[in-house]
């Protein structure tokens, strides 16, 4: 087995970190903090590092046969943070050798009439869109120039055990229909939305690290078929045993009053537009070529109301 390092330990850090381990890898994990953001996993060593620090970051890769990049600055302070921070991933996977495993999302697309495939042009028109899609075009070039070796891994918005407070289906949700209560949810409750599954993340983050032929451009994690939040909200209860709950879109209105006091909620303008139209991706090209499936999601529903029944419960 060989030494991976994981950068960031937000949810998508976590499970890829803990999946690592699980397969017999030593893995390091890099967070400001240098604790564990929850339950630490066995076999996982935790180092405090400014993740943007080029220098540092490459002096702790060293030998590691692959980096993942999931480390994510908080949303208002994107388009500040991304530049240092994707200049000391390419930088440490230069300096080490290593594998650059870049997990992204689907921002840099910018709005679709269309489902998203990989071959999409990055046309964001927002910043966060632009400086996200700018991070990978930094990679893909030096990976094109033969100066390290890269991929992306972009996924839609998270979904399942681990996701708390960043997640649509999350503590914004989940903890309300658990007791019955109504679910007040971003954009149109209708259309359809694609949700990816967080242990498929690690799991296609982890595939890709070891595929050469991955290597050098974009791939969408395995995700289940579109789904409305109200329908995802209808299941997530039923597979809690708590009845239909009422599920209602948060007025635009008090959204634009309540952006006024949280930098969060000024930010989220920028992508209201997933919320307001159908937002579908298309991950048929990552299944056609590797081995990862999406997790069936009545699998995904279960696990993550037990997981959340734990967590609320603990």
């Amino acid at each position: 087995m060989s030494f991976h390092l994981v950068v960031g330990h937000g949810p998508a850090g976590a499970a890829t970190a803990r999946l690592l381990a699980e397969q017999g890898h030593e893995v390091r994990v890099v967070t400001r903090t240098g604790r564990p953001a929850g339950p630490a996993a066995a076999g996982v060593e935790h180092l405090a590092l400014d993740a943007g620090d080029s220098a540092r970051l490459a002096r702790a890769a060293r030998g590691a046969a692959a980096i993942y990049g999931c480390a994510a600055p908080p949303l208002p302070q994107w388009t500040e943070c991304w530049p240092a921070l994707g200049s000391a991933l390419c930088a440490a996977a230069e300096d080490s050798g290593a594998v650059l495993v870049m997990l992204g999302n689907l921002y840099g697309y910018g709005p679709v009439d269309r489902p998203m495939t990989e071959d999409l042009p990055l046309a964001a028109t927002g910043p966060k869109g632009r400086v996200r899609a700018a991070s990978w075009e930094q990679a893909r070039a030096l990976h094109e120039a033969g100066r390290i070796r890269a991929v992306e891994v972009r996924a839609s918005d998270f979904f399942g055990p681990g996701v708390t407070e960043g997640g649509h289906l999350a503590a914004r949700a989940i903890p309300a229909l658990l007791k019955g209560r109504p679910v007040a949810v971003l954009g149109a409750p209708d259309t359809p939305h694609s949700w990816t599954y967080l242990p498929d993340v690690a799991r296609a983050l982890a595939e890709v690290a070891g595929e050469e032929r991955a290597w050098g451009r974009a791939w969408h994690v395995p995700t289940a078929p579109a789904l409305p939040v109200r329908a995802m909200v209808e299941r997530l209860a039923a597979e809690a045993g708590t009845g239909p709950v009422a599920v209602r879109r948060l007025s635009p209105v008090l959204l634009g009053v309540a952006g006024l006091f949280s930098p969060l909620l000024r930010e989220l303008r920028e992508v209201r537009y997933q919320f307001d139209r159908p937002f579908v991706m298309d991950a048929s090209a990552y299944e056609a070529a590797f081995t990862v499936r999406v997790t069936p999601l009545e699998e995904q529903l279960a696990a993550t109301i037990g997981w959340w029944r734990e967590r609320l419960e603990s």
